[in-house]
């Protein structure tokens, strides 16, 4: 959870037992996460008198999260290692696979957000898990600055924010015939 450089570092972080870590880590920050997202379907089923709000089983929220921790480290692992790699670059799938799981360990703060008035503090545990993403990427991949790791790791949200800006401005482009 600290924004330390020297624990991506240290390879007995990475060892044997690490990917053990990692999924014990995946499988509790999904868990934490419905905490936060039951609290946002109650309160928008409140807002929009829906009295029978049911959000989605554990067992699809675990298995989306595995999914998507493989997708972001097979990304990762293919833009960071395949595509944009440093001379100085060895880097296994696993301790990707690992790097993110640790990377993943702020979303355990979702755990505070029991209420709809502080739903805008999850922003603080992504932030953190950005600039954790960063750091890591940057050790583990060996590269010479932050550069190249900021962008590698912010890409895919830097595209979905301006897609999701296309689309208002398109909204704003309509008109009524």
């Amino acid at each position: 959870i600290k924004l330390d450089k020297s624990l991506y570092k240290n390879s007995k972080y990475f060892g044997e037992a690490s990917i053990y870590y990692a999924v014990i880590i995946i499988l509790l920050t999904s868990i934490i996460s419905m905490v936060p997202g039951s609290t946002l379907s109650q309160y928008m089923g409140t807002m929009f008198g829906i009295t029978d709000v049911k959000g989605p089983a554990l067992r699809s929220i675990i298995i989306m999260s595995f999914i998507i921790w493989l997708m972001k480290t097979t990304y990762l692992y293919f833009i960071g290692v395949v595509i944009f790699s440093s001379k100085s670059t060895k880097c296994s799938f696993k301790k990707l696979l690992t790097l993110v799981a640790y990377t993943n360990a702020p979303f355990v703060f979702y755990i505070f957000i029991f209420d709809i008035n502080l739903i805008y503090f999850t922003f603080f545990p992504y932030v953190w898990y950005c600039i954790s993403l960063v750091i890591g990427i940057n050790h583990v991949l060996k590269y010479d600055n932050y550069i190249k790791s900021i962008i590698i790791t912010l890409a895919p949200q830097i595209l979905f924010f301006i897609w999701i800006l296309s689309r208002f401005s398109n909204v704003n482009n309509v008109t009524l015939g």
